[in-house]
């Protein structure tokens, strides 16, 4: 035989109660979206269902009707989604600018490997013209003068 411990209801309610107050706050201790739904209180409380909605179905009514009144986002959690949207922003501009610097990149690294080549043959066509006399430097002619 399995021995099991009484339940204690009280507990069970207040431990629903506080998880509640704690999700429509905004500071979850266990939940780790912190969204309104009987869901999460039922995580947050770590109650199981069947305990929930057998003997504490009003408390959860309870709860739904306390998120619909709150227009169903925490305070806490608006303040998170509007600066979700703010970075959203963000990052869209940011990954737009760097695509446009790696187009540049792109260009820029061409355009050097174009150069090297030309440079490479100048140097061989100078290579190949043989001896090429220089030209006095503007200080040596006025030396000479």
């Amino acid at each position: 035989m399995t021995s099991r411990r009484p339940r204690n209801r009280g507990a069970e309610r207040a431990a629903l109660r506080a998880a509640a107050d704690r999700l429509l706050v905004g500071t979850p201790l266990r939940s780790s979206s912190g969204k309104l739904t009987a869901s999460e209180l039922l995580r947050e409380s770590g109650l199981r269902r069947d305990v929930a909605y057998g003997d504490h179905k009003d408390l959860v009514q309870e709860f739904q009707a306390r998120v619909k009144a709150q227009s169903a986002t925490p305070a806490a959690m608006q303040g998170l989604v509007d600066n979700y949207g703010a970075v959203k922003e963000k990052l869209a501009a940011a990954t737009k600018a760097l695509a446009k610097e790696r187009a540049v990149s792109a260009a820029l690294r061409r355009i050097v490997a174009e150069l090297d080549l030309e440079l490479m043959q100048a140097r061989e066509e100078h290579e190949q013209a043989g001896n090429v006399p220089r030209l006095p430097s503007p200080r040596r002619r006025a030396e000479r003068d």
